[in-house]
C-alpha cells in the first residue's frame, strides 16, 4: 500500500478495480486541521481524469501493472503486432490502445508496452519520429495573414498532420508523437 507521503508523479495505483497514474499532487498543511494531499490522476484504460483529496495517513493499493520492451512488427487491419525484445513472443494490441499514435508507427520501431493484469493498456512510442510526406497541396504565396499559416499533409504511414506552407511533397520531417505536431525538416541522404 502507498501512503500519502509516498505519492509522486508517475505512481501507478488501483482505484475501483482500474489502474490510475498520478499526474500531479500537492501536499497541503492548513493553519488549522489535518494535512492532506490533493491529487490529479489519469485512468490508464480510458484516459479520463480524476481529482481527489486524501488525508494524511490514508493509503492506496498499487496497480497490478508491468511493462516490457517490444518491437513493432506489422498491422493486419484488426490489430498491431509487437514482439517482446527479450522472449521474442508476439502479442497483438487492439487499436483502442494505440489511438492516434498508430499513425506514427514504423516497422522495427522500439516501443514500451504497459500491461494491466496481463492486458496491454498503453503503448509508449519514441517521442520524435522522422517520416516522409507523400502528399500535400503546394503552398500559395500571400496566404500568410495569420503568420503561422499551415496546410494538411499526408505522411508515409497514412497519418495526416498540419505543416507550414513551405513544406513540399517528398520532404522528410520530424514529428512530435505526443501531439502529432510538426517539429522541423530533416535531410535524408
Amino acid at each position: 500500500m502507498y501512503q500519502t507521503s509516498e505519492f509522486r508523479k508517475g505512481l501507478k495505483v488501483e482505484i475501483d478495480n482500474a489502474p490510475w497514474i498520478i499526474t500531479d499532487f500537492q501536499f497541503v498543511k492548513p493553519g488549522k486541521g489535518q494535512a492532506f494531499t490533493r491529487t490529479r490522476m489519469k485512468n490508464m484504460l480510458n484516459g479520463s481524469t480524476l481529482e481527489r483529496t486524501y488525508r494524511t495517513g490514508e493509503s492506496l493499493a498499487p496497480a497490478d501493472v508491468e511493462d516490457g520492451n517490444f518491437t513493432y512488427l506489422f498491422n493486419d487491419g484488426e490489430g498491431w503486432h509487437f514482439m517482446n525484445a527479450e522472449t521474442f513472443e508476439q502479442i497483438e494490441v487492439p487499436k483502442e490502445v494505440l489511438a492516434e499514435q498508430a499513425g506514427f508507427l514504423l516497422e522495427e520501431m522500439p516501443c514500451k508496452i504497459l500491461f494491466y493484469k496481463g492486458r496491454p493498456v498503453q503503448v509508449e512510442i519514441p517521442t520524435f519520429v522522422e517520416l516522409m510526406i507523400t502528399y500535400c497541396e503546394p503552398g500559395s504565396r500571400g496566404n500568410t495573414a495569420t503568420g503561422g499559416a499551415m496546410k494538411s499533409a499526408t505522411l508515409s504511414t497514412g497519418a495526416e498532420i498540419m505543416v507550414p506552407l513551405f513544406i513540399e511533397q517528398d520532404t522528410w520531417i520530424k514529428i512530435d508523437t505526443r501531439d502529432g505536431s510538426y517539429v522541423e525538416r530533416v535531410s535524408k541522404k
